[in-house]
């Protein structure tokens, strides 16, 4: 099975990506995990996959692609653990997921001369990704150490908004305390927010918290969209107290 994360939303490259794999594996699963990351959003992507990775079947190859190095000097990796396998731009993306895994081997895919300076995902992702569902991981050049390290920033009661869902819950890196109610700073200024269990319990037209699906906190609007009335961007400090 190979697993798709990449921040190209709705556009071709990713049926031409799915091309690539196809022509090399012709029996591949492919599933889609995310292509709505926010354009070149390394923190995004290393939240999504950190998140998730966990929920599919060993021997999965997870092709990771949010590349806004891409055309420079910066590594192509291909990583084997105790039971994943993992392909994406030497950037951190990876970084947050591995330290949760056994690693077996790093690999740096070569990239060849003739690939594009623009679009690596077909020309050096998708073909290793194919490739190790194969079976073929060892014939993807040298082993080596060091990777590039991306921490999602946490500092006891603050820490960074790692993603906008499509719904504009603001996900936070932040995990829940025993508290009805929290004080929140973020953007410079400060809110008193409520936490609620569910989204029904919450009040009309009140910001509130709620733990989300990755055991940390989100800001929501009932029936709303509650990053249209912060407008927050990924990356962004926050802290709840």
């Amino acid at each position: 099975m190979i697993v798709l994360l990449t921040d190209f939303g709705q556009s071709e490259y990713v049926g031409v990506m799915k091309g690539v794999i196809y022509s090399i594996a012709r029996d591949a699963k492919i599933v889609d995990l995310c292509h709505d990351v926010s354009p070149q959003n390394i923190t995004e992507a290393s939240w999504l996959l950190k998140n998730n990775y966990k929920y599919f079947p060993e021997s999965a190859a997870f092709c990771c692609v949010v590349d806004p190095g891409v055309g420079t000097q910066r590594k192509a990796l291909a990583v084997k653990t105790e039971n994943f396998y993992f392909v994406a731009p030497d950037n951190g993306l990876l970084w947050e997921t591995l330290k949760e895994q056994k690693i077996i081997d790093i690999r740096q895919i070569p990239i060849p001369a003739d690939a594009s300076r623009t679009f690596h995902a077909r020309d050096v992702f998708a073909v290793a990704a194919a490739n190790i569902s194969i079976g073929n991981f060892n014939g993807i050049a040298e082993s080596i150490k060091q990777i590039e390290r991306l921490k999602l920033y946490q500092n006891q009661r603050e820490g960074i908004v790692v993603r906008i869902d499509r719904f504009g819950n603001i996900i936070t890196n932040l995990a829940k305390q025993d508290k009805d109610s929290y004080s929140v700073q973020i953007n410079g200024k400060k809110y008193v927010m409520n936490c609620f269990p569910n989204y029904e319990s919450a009040n009309d037209d009140e910001l509130f918290l709620i733990e989300g699906s990755c055991n940390t906190f989100e800001i929501s609007l009932k029936n709303g969209n509650a990053n249209d009335k912060l407008n927050i961007k990924v990356g962004e400090k926050i802290t709840i107290s």
